[in-house]
């Protein structure tokens, strides 16, 4: 399984996707947090906090993500090498979590770079160092586990078909759904307590919950078992075929 994890990644970047992904996201949080005017503009809020990259950070994965997962099936579908991979002496489990680990390694790479923003807010707060740490590092784990969410969805809808583009308008329309179509739906509800259980099925309440700064073992099981589902899935799919 490493041996394919290893070889995932290395084609991020022979490529140049992993450069470009990384790229497009760094430059883009870049330019909304400092240099673009608005509500996710550091300088504009007046306050020493990071509220404004986790509310644009998964709208730009939201597409970012997809982009990175849609050939991790499709792809070797396509050009018919997936036989390749299966009959390498490895389970499908450990297949899918090597191509799902790859991607994720990839997310990560370019979310770990926002943590310079933390330590130049941390600078530049009035005093040094008046700054909601717990908030920031909450919601950076939050946004690791929206992430992760985004990249098994990813290669789920990458497993279902050969066509890179139809994986990529899937797996943006389902991480779309999870993220903001539940509270949607959750709000059209006249019951409170409808209402409440309709959002959870979502990812964003346990997201913003995250972003608090209290990591609650409910928001932890929800993201894990909502990876473990698309993981089976995909599993399921690559079996069935």
């Amino acid at each position: 399984m490493l041996v394919l994890l290893k070889k995932e990644f290395a084609n991020f970047f022979s490529s140049a996707v992993g450069y470009i992904i990384v790229g497009i996201f760094l430059s883009l949080t870049g330019l909304f947090l400092w240099v673009f005017p608005g509500e996710y503009n550091i300088l504009d809020s007046g306050y020493a906090q990071l509220s404004g990259l986790f509310s644009l950070a998964p709208w730009l994965y939201l597409f970012l993500i997809p982009a990175i997962t849609m050939r991790l099936f499709a792809e070797e579908k396509r050009m018919g090498t997936i036989e390749l991979i299966y009959t390498r002496p490895i389970s499908k489990l450990q297949i899918v979590a090597a191509k799902y680990l790859a991607g994720l390694l990839l997310v990560a790479i370019s979310l770990i770079p926002t943590i310079i923003y933390y330590f130049s807010v941390y600078l530049m707060a009035e005093p040094v160092g008046n700054i909601d740490s717990g908030a920031f590092w909450g919601s950076f784990i939050g946004l690791l586990f929206l992430a992760s969410v985004y990249v098994a969805i990813g290669i789920f809808t990458s497993a279902c078909t050969s066509n890179q583009i139809i994986a990529f308008v899937c797996a943006v329309t389902l991480s779309f759904i999870f993220y903001f179509g539940f509270d949607l739906v959750a709000s059209l509800s006249l019951s409170g307590a409808m209402q409440a259980f309709i959002a959870s099925i979502g990812i964003n309440s346990h997201y913003i919950a995250m972003s608090r700064g209290v990591i609650d073992s409910r928001d932890v099981v929800y993201f894990l078992s909502v990876i473990t589902v698309y993981f089976l899935f995909t599993r399921w799919i690559i079996r069935a075929k």
